[in-house]
Order: C-alpha cells, then structure tokens, then sequence
C-alpha cells in the first residue's frame, strides 16, 4: 500500500479565499517586523561580539545560583544556558556561559575568564571548563553585513532565474514568497529569543533554495497548463497545476520535516537553532509557495502562450468559449 497525505487526485479552490491569506501573510509580517523592531535578535557571538565559555560537571545545574555568583563581577549582559542532550549521561550537566564583550575590549580578557571560572568553582568543585570562545566586535559587525548581503544576493539571483526562465510576473510571485519567508523566520527568532548566529544564516539559505524549488515546481506546472488550456481562466489553470503537484509537494515537506523532527530532538544543542529555523522555513515554504507565490501570479497576470504572437499578450485571463 502506497503512503499518501493528500488524495491522489485533488480539486481543491485555493483561491477562494486568497485575499484571506494575503491578509494573514501581511498581518505576520507586520507581527514580525513589529517584533523585530522592539525585541531584536538575540545575537550570538558570532554577531554580537564576546565570549562564550562551557562547562560541565557532574552536579546538577542551578542557573539562578551561578548568575548571583556571576552578579557580583559587573560583567553586564550575562547569558547562562543548560544545555540538553539526550547523548548526556546522568552525571554529565553542561552548562554554556555567554559574556558580552567589556566596553573598550574586542573580546572578555583573559584576567576576567580566570575571575568567572574561580567564582564557579566555589559553588560547584568540580566543575570544568572544556570550551572558551571569543569574537571581537568587530569581526562581528562585518559578519552581520556579509550575512544581510548573502540573503540580499541570493534572493537577487533568484529574482534574475525565474525571470529568464518565466517571466517577470513569475519572478515577483516567487521573490515574495521568499520574502515572506525570511521575515517570518526572523519575527519568530526575535519573538522566542533563540540565539541567531551564523549557522541561521546557513539556515536562511537553505531556506530560500527549498522555498524556490517548491515554487518552481508549481510555476512550472502552470507554465504547462497555460499552454495546454488557451482558452480556460488564470485561475482555474493556477488551481490545476497545484491540485496536480499537491501530493509532491506534500509529500517532500512531510518527509523533510521528519528528518528535521529528528535532529532536533536527538541532534542535540550545537544544531538545535540551525533544525529549528529548517522546521520553520519548511512549513512557510510550503504555505508560501502555493498561497503567496501563486496567488501574486494570479494578481499580476501573465500571457497565454511563449511560443507566438499574442494579441491579448500582459491580459490577465482569456475568455472560455466552452
């Protein structure tokens, strides 16, 4: 018996009520612009600059008391994590200490690392320190430029492919959609508050590159049907080409999000941001690309066929004689 989520064969409306999910699409990103703006992101050290130290040690973790230990050495924004993982024996407890960089200093100096490890060691004895790093303010700005540039160009580039693969209405469904995307991810890390780092922005990418082949895959489908049917609405051969490509849709996604649920449980702390920001991206890339992206294509109007001469060429539909 062959597994299907979706019927093999669909005829479902999806846009009956597009200009519901337009509004929903826009309302989150206005949620996500909103948060971004008023919370931030909860930059790692990667982007904020600073040092991270890790621990472990066989006592259990008590986060409220190594921060009143750490209170009394002033060292301003201080960000103490338990790390999980189900790989940990019952005697391992690790624990990640993020410190931000002193004012005046491109990293925590060495003197201040002595002073936060000799004060963890009076309350936990046996505590060891396996991992200390830093990273400069500095460096950390020019890898927040060269990572806003990585997003910019590659969703530039995609822009560029579906216009000379498609056409230009193509390319502006498809960009939106990829917008629409990144904003949601970032609104939902502002919103939680989990540490952004260059390895989201590894995420990011992934993110954009999955999102543009779901989208692909229908826009090529519509291109078909647009050829096939001269004759039938914009809407009704939109709503063909994605009931015909549902079941790949759904399937691929379902099958991604099941890898993606296990890494995230059992992949432990080092890739957890990384497995979340793909869990995320892969279920409003696949929202994206059959409500946005189609339902701007649908909006904008395309030509009925590439291959002669079209009087009613850039109109949005074509009568149906039938």
């Amino acid at each position: 018996m062959r597994l299907r989520l979706v019927p093999q064969e669909t005829n479902w409306d999806f846009f009956s009520r597009s200009k519901l999910w337009l509004g929903i699409s826009g309302f989150m990103i206005v949620l996500a612009l909103i948060s971004f703006g008023v919370r931030g992101l909860n930059y790692g050290i990667d982007f904020a600059g600073g040092t991270t130290i890790r621990a472990e040690s066989a006592q259990p973790i008590d986060v409220g008391g190594y921060r009143t230990a750490l209170d009394q050495l002033g060292l301003g924004d201080v960000s103490i994590t338990e790390v999980f993982d189900p790989s940990f024996g019952a005697d391992k407890n690790v624990v990640s200490i993020s410190i931000q960089a002193q004012e005046g200093q491109e990293s925590v100096s060495a003197d201040t690392i002595a002073e936060v490890e000799a004060v963890l060691q009076e309350i936990v004895p046996d505590i060891r320190f396996t991992a200390v790093e830093s990273v400069g303010p500095t460096v950390s700005g020019e890898l927040i430029t060269t990572a806003i540039l990585a997003v910019v160009l590659a969703i530039g580039a995609v822009l560029i492919y579906i216009w000379l693969r498609f056409e230009w209405q193509f390319a502006l469904g498809a960009v939106v959609a990829l917008v629409h995307d990144v904003v949601l991810t970032l609104g939902i890390f502002s919103e939680i508050g989990i540490r952004f780092d260059l390895a989201i922005i590894a995420a990011l990418l992934t993110i954009v590159g999955y999102s543009l082949n779901d989208t692909v895959v229908v826009f090529d489908r519509v291109r078909e049907n647009l050829r096939r049917f001269k004759n039938r609405d914009l809407q009704d051969v939109l709503n063909l080409s994605i009931n015909e490509t549902l079941s790949r849709t759904f399937m691929t996604s379902f099958t991604t999000l099941v890898a993606l649920i296990a890494l995230f449980v059992l992949g432990g702390d080092v890739i957890r941001g990384f497995v979340f920001a793909m869990i995320w991206g892969v279920i409003v890339g696949t929202y994206s690309s059959i409500f946005v992206a189609s339902t701007i294509l649908l909006q904008l109007g395309v030509k009925r066929d590439w291959s002669k001469p079209d009087p009613k060429a850039g109109t949005q539909f074509g009568s149906d004689p039938s």
